[in-house]
C-alpha cells in the first residue's frame, strides 16, 4: 500500500461512479480504492463496489455515509449539485483532497469549495477529459488568430437525463473564448434565440443546448466568417474518458498545498 494514493468514490452506484471505480482499479499500483459511498437509502449500500462496477469483488462495501477521516487520501465527487456543499464541508473536516466534477453548482456549493480549498487541495473542473482541455487551448488560439470578423457559437449535446443546461463544459468553452477575445461573458453570452431577435451582434457568444438519447457529451465551437467557417468538435463516446482524467487529477492533487486547482493545472497547459 506504501506510495499508493488511497481514493474514495462518492456516488459509487451511478453511471459515473461505476466508471470512476473501474478507473481507480485500473490505476493500480499508483492508486487503491479504499472507500465508496452512496446516498442514504440506496439499494447499493452494503454491496461490494467492484461487483457494482462489473470488475469483480474488491473487498470495499458501499457505505451510506461519506468517508470518515483517514479512510482515503482523496475523494472523487461526481454526484449531484445538491450534495457538493456537504461533500466539500466533510472533505475539509476529514483533511482529504477532493476532486469535484459535478456541474450546475449553485453559489453556496461554489463558496463551500472555495472555503475548503483554504485548508485542503481541491481540483474542480467541468470536464476531466484530456481532449477537452486540449480543445480549450485550441479554441483560444483560433479566436485570437481569426479576430473579430468571425462570429463565435457553441453547440453542446447530452443525454436526456442531464439536469443542467448549458453544460458546465460549454460554459468553460465560452469562458475561454471570452478570455481570448477580451469580452465580458456575462453580457456577451446568448443562450437562446426565438422570435424577432434582430441581427446578431458582433460581441455575442452563442451557447445552445440539445438534450436526448444517451449522448455522453458532444461539444462544437463554430468560428463563422463571411466566406468560410471553422468547426472544432470534441465527442465523448464513453464516461471512461472523464473517469481516467479524474483519477489522473486525484493522483496529481495528493500532497499539493491547499488551493483550488483546475484540470489545466493537472495537465500543465
Amino acid at each position: 500500500m506504501e506510495g499508493r494514493v488511497r481514493i474514495a468514490v462518492l456516488g459509487a452506484d451511478g453511471r459515473m461512479g461505476r466508471a470512476l471505480t473501474r478507473a481507480v482499479l485500473a490505476a493500480a499500483p499508483r492508486a487503491t480504492l479504499t472507500a465508496a459511498s452512496e446516498r442514504a437509502g440506496s439499494a447499493a449500500i452494503g454491496k461490494d463496489v467492484g461487483l457494482l462496477a462489473g470488475t469483480g469483488a474488491v473487498g470495499v462495501a458501499v457505505s451510506g455515509e461519506l468517508p470518515t477521516k483517514g479512510a482515503a487520501d482523496v475523494w472523487l465527487d461526481f454526484t449531484a449539485a445538491t450534495a457538493t456543499e456537504s461533500v466539500a464541508v466533510a472533505a475539509n473536516a476529514a483533511c482529504a483532497g477532493l476532486v469535484v466534477g459535478t456541474t450546475g453548482l449553485g453559489a453556496h456549493a461554489r463558496a463551500a469549495i472555495e472555503f475548503a480549498a483554504l485548508k485542503i487541495p481541491i481540483v474542480y473542473d467541468a470536464n476531466y477529459s484530456v481532449g477537452i482541455n486540449v480543445m480549450l487551448k485550441l479554441i483560444a488560439d483560433a479566436a485570437r488568430a481569426l479576430g473579430p470578423d468571425y462570429d463565435l457559437e457553441i453547440m453542446e449535446t447530452h443525454h436526456r437525463a442531464k439536469h443542467d443546461a448549458p453544460s458546465g463544459t460549454a460554459l468553460r468553452l465560452a469562458e475561454a473564448l471570452a478570455e481570448a477575445t477580451g469580452r465580458d461573458l456575462t453580457s456577451a453570452a446568448r443562450y437562446a434565440r426565438h422570435g424577432d431577435v434582430g441581427p446578431r451582434t458582433p460581441s455575442e457568444i452563442g451557447i445552445q443546448a440539445i438534450r436526448g438519447g444517451d449522448v455522453v457529451g458532444d461539444h462544437t465551437v463554430f468560428f463563422l466568417g463571411g466566406g468560410d467557417r471553422i468547426e472544432i468538435t470534441h465527442r465523448a463516446s464513453t464516461r471512461e474518458t472523464f473517469a481516467v482524467g479524474a483519477v489522473r487529477a486525484a493522483l496529481w492533487v495528493m500532497g499539493r498545498p491547499p488551493a483550488l486547482y483546475a484540470m489545466r493545472d493537472v495537465l500543465g497547459t
